[in-house]
């Protein structure tokens, strides 16, 4: 079992979508909801996983290098403003102990190598319900996770809105 003091740890996978924020806020209201709180047995990591500005650029020649540094400078606003939306959740659910990486990559291998390095017991990501037409030509983030990280994967899905 993994532990950090005394306390399993559980990585959540957050972007930029309302998906991810719903699985985060899920999360904390069901594992760290009064009476728990603080005492809840686990210790969360919280990670987003920044694409390469390489990754987002889909220009070649000449060009390509003075736009980068301005794709990735773009990029890092964008992760700095989901790790604040992140850590606002945290405050608002009164989770303290909580730990925000921002690693580049593609998301897929960020989370499962954040399993490995923290040697966590549980990842929980949300899920964009595409498809099965849409998964096969995006990629499944939740899908990949759940077949090749080495713990317990909780998918988060958000509840369909009934008009």
């Amino acid at each position: 079992m993994a532990a950090v003091e005394g306390k399993e740890v559980m990585v959540v996978g957050v972007d930029d979508s309302q998906h991810s924020t719903y699985a985060l806020e899920w999360t904390f209201d069901h594992f760290f909801t009064p009476p728990l709180g603080s005492d809840s047995p686990f210790k969360v990591v919280v990670v987003y996983a920044k694409p390469f500005a390489s990754s987002v650029v889909s220009l070649a020649g000449p060009g390509v290098a003075e736009v980068l540094p301005i794709v990735d400078s773009d990029l890092k606003k964008m992760a700095a403003r989901i790790m604040g939306k992140a850590k606002e959740i945290c405050i608002s659910k009164s989770v303290s102990d909580v730990i925000f990486e921002v690693v580049e990559g593609d998301a897929r291998n960020v989370l499962c190598e954040a399993v490995e390095r923290h040697h966590a017991s549980v990842l929980v990501v949300g899920s964009h319900g595409y498809g099965a037409i849409k998964r096969v030509v995006l990629g499944s983030v939740s899908d990949y996770c759940a077949h090749q990280a080495h713990c317990t994967v909780m998918i988060v899905k958000r509840p369909k809105i009934k008009t």
